[in-house]
């Protein structure tokens, strides 16, 4: 990609510029009076985002490959069209196709409460029709302010309707597993994949105490994560969704991945605004549907 040439379309002077990031993939730098962040066009993800006053909210690791084909382990990847392994065929890649491909700047601009908007898309081609047979354009809307709100949203431009499933794959930055504290899911139904799939009920409040891997069915659109060891809340509200992915991968998996160190696991939460297992929208030829989420953090009470 031509940096120039998307500085002069899209760049916002002193706000948005677009840069070379790692291996050369092309970055998206955001820095306005309420917060700096950083977003790269392979994946359309997000891999920074700092309110100003506060700490890093994201997690980023620093073996994270940055290398074509592969994706992106933090910030908040797109799991789109599809969540977890494709449900019939295993040579395709897990979390869908979008996640490894360069997304397209669509529009950038300062809104009226001085925050940076920069809109990033991707559309069928016949590459991806030949993993996934249907017409589509899916648009990623990014606001960077106090807080950061994405809005995903998927137009089905074939003559049939699709279903997906998908996810804004949130990699959040906690000082501390051990001290940190997941609360609203008290009382719901989850399906523990560490445990064949089993239905089981929360009771309490989320803490994480070994490898967790959960969807959670009939969730809330706020939740809440208590990073205590930096005390911090981090605010999750949503919509376009009725589950939850939690997942930390705990030692033995960090140590065993490539692109993770040994104890990378302490100091990230993944609290996942899904449409998975359960929750699958249809959308109609001609329609759209979205899924959002606005991410913040509040100074703990």
């Amino acid at each position: 990609m031509d940096m120039y040439q998307l500085n002069d379309e899209f760049g916002i002077s002193e706000q948005l510029a677009f840069m070379e990031g790692n291996s050369g993939f092309p970055f998206i730098r955001i820095q306005n009076s309420q917060a700096d962040a950083l977003i790269s066009l392979y994946g359309g993800q997000i891999l920074s985002y700092r309110p100003k006053g506060h700490d890093e909210l994201l997690f980023l690791g620093e073996k994270a490959f940055f290398e074509q084909g592969k994706a992106i382990k933090g910030g908040i990847p797109v799991c789109w069209p599809w969540f977890g392994p494709h449900p019939t065929e295993k040579t395709l890649p897990a979390h869908g196709f979008v996640r490894n491909r360069l997304w397209k700047v669509m529009q950038s601009e300062t809104t009226d409460g001085r925050a940076t908007r920069v809109s990033l898309g991707i559309e069928s081609t016949p590459e991806t029709l030949s993993m996934w047979p249907h017409d589509f354009r899916l648009t990623l809307d990014i606001t960077v302010g106090k807080t950061i709100l994405l809005e995903l949203t998927t137009r089905n431009t074939g003559n049939q309707p699709f279903s997906i499933t998908q996810a804004l794959h949130s990699y959040f930055s906690v000082g501390d597993i051990n001290l940190t504290t997941l609360y609203g899911l008290d009382g719901k139904q989850y399906i523990d994949k560490t445990d064949h799939g089993v239905v089981k009920t929360q009771h309490g409040d989320v803490t994480v105490r070994s490898e967790m891997d959960r969807v959670y069915c009939d969730v809330p659109a706020l939740l809440k994560i208590a990073d205590n060891s930096r005390q911090r809340q981090i605010q999750i509200t949503t919509s376009g969704n009725t589950t939850a992915v939690v997942w930390n991968p705990w030692s033995e998996i960090s140590s065993a991945s490539a692109d993770l160190t040994d104890d990378d696991y302490r100091h990230f939460l993944c609290v996942e605004t899904a449409n998975a297992m359960v929750d699958v929208p249809e959308i109609p030829a001609g329609s759209e549907f979205s899924l959002t989420a606005e991410i913040g953090i509040l100074a703990n009470s």
